[in-house]
């Protein structure tokens, strides 16, 4: 995820937030999460000046609500920012990346993560620095005043670690400093501060095999694919590969079975999800429980930590304590590097291997997907993927919708990590990676598939047969993986255990709580890809730590070795057919389509076109360009996937255009300020250019439409005019009292009032509601009926109803509190009278709703012993679709935004 749009939205007007990085700061023992983001400040004489904001953030920064700003270091020339090696610290390749930041006054060290986003990062902030030429003016940094002012005029203490010396200010390091001369800079990478005419392009010979090493000098080595440097500052600040070599780098990739062979490497895969419970009990029997030691351990958990503060502020000492455990039971035949962990909240993803292995690990990535309601991301998946020799490896450890009747939802959640992980290539001018570009695939976690059209006792008869085969029929994972809605291709072992869900904590006891859930075999270890063993599946009853019982797989997988003489002659004789080709004719493609018709686009419904583009007798890269004068080379709500690429000769790659509408286009589509209409620019490196054209038409929604605006409609808005609809929807606010044209406008949109009468009717004690998330088909039904009007065809799940209405709350132009009351709104939490003296301010339309949803939500508490909700949470949720910032303002900190949801908390605890 780009959090560097969360920082964007707490900038200035003329401040640009390059690239963000989310990194640990360590200080002494101490390890604090930091949000880095490189801020660009264009001067008025064409010049430009950078600074280093840092920022305190709650769980992953995704708006500018969830970042807090800690401090302010201005790139001047006294900063520099350089790889270390912490003392007494191996270095472990795809281990964290620690750097030192210094400046004249401050000395800082973080840990930013290992991968190709860090790179670019280095590589920005190293192109940021104001470099060595006497001529050049110093930077004044006078655009950070602003900052200043704001914390000398802030009553909120200066947060510890600040620096505060003389000639700085609370949350800045000092502008400007002394001018040091960098004698000792290096120019071979160590140092990130290097002159950049010096990094130059890898050539094909660097692609050679590397001589033998000793054991020592190999665990000081980094290497990224092909590619193998002795300095990790040096990668990270790579420039992207040259035509030439990319072409080299494909044809060993056609060409691979002619230098590479199979051997087997055994894998451990474990998954367990342990019901946010801290290690009590040694883990040998689950991770040691093979004679051989394995040569790649895979561990994942699910529910590492259920407090709010893992999920506000994704941050929780389980971590630490679950790294532990694992890295003191793991097999003690072999010792082990730790490559790399990935944790989303509760999701964790463990990767060690062995340590005569970790030269022959590049291209480490990881990321990860929330699936919950509304970017809430309670569950979800996170993976890792690797390059183990020749061998592409993606490990990935989900954790799916709960409850038996929620089967959709988990295939939904399956499918959305599917589509959304992607990962970084070492070259950054290729397209992303997804899960399924990988020659071996494991897929681990609680993936909460239950056992269906089977009473409990029944269940429990067959378990305690042993007739897991008849009980096996009725596993919903069964049924759907046949019916291919989801895991296509995977394969997974036979279930020789009894299942792993659910027991009493502390024994192994089926549930004896009032729900009394049946057993099932949530916890499950899948796989996809070719000369794959399972040698062993089981579960680990001996454990007892938590309501599920762990689950282990051992893997022999065959790994594509290379053989290096073999390879050396490959690479040579590409090299000297590459010589051949060097002064070829211009490339040329030929698109198999030009014109794109977009037909009846709907508000969040995806609709994907797609063309063909076959190369010529020339290699080339093809990359969509920005049209002059604009910032993208689309439209915000088109996207091209791949938006770049290579193409070798003769090939054939295909494009897909991807349109959605979301609320940040929405309102103008409505309005008819803007179209579907766009002309893509396509171009070829070395090349011409070919223009696409798109055209299509937007239904308008009552999604993305002001709430006066749809007051004025008492026809739904699909069978209004569209210039009536043009009209309505850029009425300005503040005259929604002129009722000269249209009388008697409804106190409320109708489309509100369907969502909340259909709730209130069917689901005020509803468990889970506005927290668990509904199915993408049953919002599209319900969008439908609100702008047809056919409410009486509605027919969804309430959670689905549920987010449509945060949905559209979310999507309005013009929050239900105007933003020109915000402030206001925050100077009065807490005093009760006041706040409801704001609210009485409002423009008639939006004080109604405000009124009306708080008398809703209040129905809900009172029926909180069946629904699970209290005023925090509804505070919580509420509190910032109700309640928003001004466009255009800086985000306030997080003592601000506990005001916000203060102020809605105080209507639901008093009676209207």
């Amino acid at each position: 995820m780009d959090q560097s749009v969360a920082i964007q939205e707490t900038l200035a007007d003329g401040e640009y937030c390059i690239i963000a990085v989310q990194g640990m700061l360590c200080e002494g023992d101490s390890r604090q999460s930091r949000l880095l983001g490189l801020v660009r400040y264009r001067l008025e004489h064409g010049g430009q000046e950078h600074a280093l904001f840092l920022y305190t953030h709650r769980r992953m920064a995704i708006t500018g609500d969830d970042v807090s700003l800690d401090r302010i270091v201005p790139v001047s020339r006294d900063f520099t920012l350089e790889e270390v090696s912490p003392d007494g610290e191996l270095y472990i390749l795809g281990s964290d990346v620690t750097v030192q930041l210094d400046t004249a006054e401050l000395s800082l060290m973080f840990q930013l993560p290992f991968g190709s986003h860090t790179r670019m990062f280095l590589q920005e902030v190293a192109r940021a620095c104001p470099g060595f030429d006497p001529v050049t003016p110093d930077p004044e940094f006078r655009w950070l005043s602003r900052y200043r002012c704001t914390q000398l005029q802030s009553q909120l203490p200066t947060p510890h670690g600040w620096n505060s010396a003389p000639g700085t200010w609370p949350g800045c390091a000092r502008i400007g400093g002394g001018n040091s001369h960098f004698d000792d800079l290096r120019p071979n990478g160590k140092g990130l501060l290097v002159d950049q005419s010096s990094w130059g392009q890898d050539k094909p010979e660097d692609l050679l095999p590397r001589q033998n090493k000793s054991k020592s000098e190999i665990t000081d080595m980094v290497r990224s694919s092909t590619i193998t440097v002795s300095d990790k500052a040096h990668i990270l600040s790579m420039q992207k590969f040259g035509l030439r070599d990319t072409l080299v780098k494909s044809e060993l990739v056609q060409k691979e079975e002619d230098y590479t062979y199979i051997q087997n490497f055994r894998f451990f895969v474990g998954t367990y999800n342990v019901n946010g419970q801290s290690p009590k009990e040694c883990l040998r029997p689950w991770l040691r429980h093979s004679v051989e030691a394995p040569d790649v351990y895979c561990v994942g958990f699910q529910e590492l930590d259920l407090s709010k503060e893992a999920f506000f502020f994704q941050d929780t000492p389980k971590e630490e304590e679950w790294f532990k455990a694992v890295s003191d039971c793991l097999h003690p035949g072999a010792k082990y590097a730790k490559i790399k962990l990935i944790r989303l909240v509760g999701i964790m993803l463990l990767l060690y291997v062995k340590e005569e292995h970790a030269a022959y690990i590049s291209e480490v990535e990881a990321e990860s997907v929330g699936t919950g309601i509304m970017g809430r991301m309670n569950k979800g998946g996170v993976a890792i993927r690797f390059r183990f020799h020749n061998t592409s490896i993606c490990v990935v450890n989900s954790h799916l919708a709960a409850h038996t009747e929620e089967c959709e939802r988990r295939n939904q959640d399956y499918k959305d990590i599917c589509s959304r992980m992607q990962f970084c290539q070492v070259d950054p001018g290729l397209p992303p990676l997804t899960i399924s570009k990988h020659d071996v695939i494991l897929w681990l976690g609680d993936l909460n598939y239950r056992i269906e059209e089977l009473d409990v006792e029944k269940v429990k008869k067959l378990i305690e047969e042993k007739a897991f085969q008849t009980l096996y029929a009725y596993d919903q994972l069964k049924t759907q993986v046949a019916a291919k809605a989801v895991f296509e291709g995977f394969t997974e072992g036979e279930l020789t255990f009894q299942p792993t869900y659910k027991y009493d904590t502390g024994s192994d006891d089926w549930d004896t709580s009032e729900k009394c859930r049946a057993p099932a075999w949530c916890d499950r270890i899948l796989w996809k890809g070719k000369n794959i063993t399972q040698l062993s599946y089981q579960s680990h009853m001996a454990l007892k730590t938590s309501d599920h019982k762990p689950v282990s797989s051992v893997f022999d997988i065959g790994v594509k070795v290379r053989n290096e003489e073999l390879y050396r002659k490959t690479l040579e004789e590409i090299v000297r057919s590459l010589d051949k080709m060097e002064n070829a004719n211009i490339p040329s493609v030929s698109l198999s389509k030009r014109e794109f018709c977009f037909q009846n686009v709907k508000y969040m419904q995806l609709q994907v076109e797609s063309f063909t583009i076959h190369n010529g007798q020339v290699p080339c890269r093809f990359e969509f360009i920005n049209k002059p004068d604009e910032q993208s080379y689309c439209k915000q709500w088109l996207n091209a996937n791949p938006s770049r690429g290579f193409l070798l000769p003769d090939s054939t790659i295909e494009i897909e255009l991807e349109l959605f509408v979301n609320k940040s286009t929405a309102t103008k589509l409505n309005s008819n300020e803007d179209k579907i209409e766009d002309i893509l620019v396509l171009h070829l490196d070395r090349g011409k250019d070919y223009f696409l054209s798109v055209s299509g038409n937007y239904l308008p929604s009552c999604f993305g439409s002001p709430i006066h605006t749809l007051c004025y409609m008492k026809e739904p808005i699909l069978d209004l005019p569209l210039e009536t609809v043009r009209e309505l929807t850029l009425r300005p606010l503040w005259t929604e009292d002129d009722g000269s044209q249209l009388e008697n406008p409804m106190e409320i949109p109708k489309e509100l009032w369907m969502m909340v009468d259909y709730l209130y009717r069917n689901a005020v004690q509803q468990e889970d509601l506005f927290q668990q998330p509904g199915l993408r088909s049953e919002f599209e039904h319900v969008r439908d009926c609100l702008d047809t009007g056919m409410i009486d065809t509605l027919s969804a799940s309430n959670h689905s109803v549920a987010e449509a209405l945060l949905l559209f709350l979310e999507s309005l132009p013009e929050p239900v509190i105007c933003y020109s009351a915000y402030h206001n709104c925050l100077e009065c939490s807490g005093n009760y009278t006041a706040s409801k003296q704001v609210i009485s301010t409002l423009p008639t339309f939006h004080k109604n709703v405000f009124n009306y949803l708080m008398a809703f939500l209040q129905e809900l508490l009172k029926n909180s012993a069946k629904n699970h909700l209290d005023e925090n949470i509804l505070a919580s949720i509420f509190g910032s679709l109700l309640l928003r910032n001004p466009a255009g303002h800086q985000k306030l900190e997080m003592v601000e935004k506990k005001k916000a949801q203060e102020f809605i908390h105080q209507f639901l605890c008093n009676s209207p």
